[in-house]
């Protein structure tokens, strides 16, 4: 494996475990959320950097249906996430030190809705491109295996499933769509178990995500059939 695509994997991995650190933004206090917060920005800039050729061939090749989708799922990260780090600089205390109060509930509520939202977006995205990550574990595995792939499938059905209810009882949907101007947190809570919830969360989008690519694989071989 090339340097370049090892950097990219662990740049994309830990902007995975900032992700759900943020989402935990009162269990890990609120410095400790600035400072990731600076530290996934730093990663997402160094994310595009290192993906520099997709957004040279931007505007060129055809754009079926799942390019068209894969294009405007990207746009909808950016903007979250560029709504995340400018609210986010707005409100800091710690790093940045602006805490702007004329206009912090406007603020505060973009900043809310850009951390759902973009968690949804990333997810998804992540989904996009997991048929990557599984070929690359299948050039590690010396045989393929019925069994194992059926283990997986599964354990990824129970993630999925689980997520779906962890969405419904973290009231994740109620955050997006701005039922709640503020999020709510048990203090008393595990932060561990907070976050094997969020990764369920996570896995569901993400099943999403790849399934649809799937979808589109499946539906390329009956067009050539």
């Amino acid at each position: 494996m090339k340097p370049k695509q090892i950097l990219k994997i662990i740049t994309d991995i830990s902007m995975t475990v900032l992700l759900l650190l943020l989402m935990a933004y009162s269990l890990i206090g609120e410095a400790a959320h600035e400072w990731l917060g600076v530290g996934i920005f730093l990663l997402f800039v160094l994310h595009h950097f290192l993906n520099l050729k997709w957004c040279r061939n931007l505007f060129r090749g055809k754009y079926p249906p799942i390019r068209v989708f894969g294009t405007a799922l990207t746009l909808l990260v950016f903007l979250s996430m560029a709504g995340s780090a400018i609210s986010g600089i707005l409100l800091s205390r710690y790093v940045f030190r602006l805490d702007v109060h004329r206009f912090s509930a406007v603020i505060q509520t973009v900043h809310m809705l850009s951390a759902y939202w973009g968690f949804a977006f990333m997810s998804l995205h992540l989904g996009l491109h997991w048929s990557v990550m599984i070929g690359m574990a299948r050039r590690l595995t010396k045989k393929p295996s019925k069994i194992r792939n059926w283990m997986l499938r599964s354990l990824a059905a129970l993630i999925a499933a689980y997520g779906a209810y962890a969405f419904v009882e973290r009231d994740f949907g109620n955050y997006m769509l701005l039922r709640y101007h503020f999020v709510f947190f048990d203090f008393e809570e595990s932060l561990t178990l907070f976050l094997l919830d969020y990764v369920a969360i996570m896995g569901l989008f993400v099943c999403i995500g790849y399934y649809l690519t799937k979808r589109r694989f499946i539906l390329q071989r009956k067009e050539k059939m």
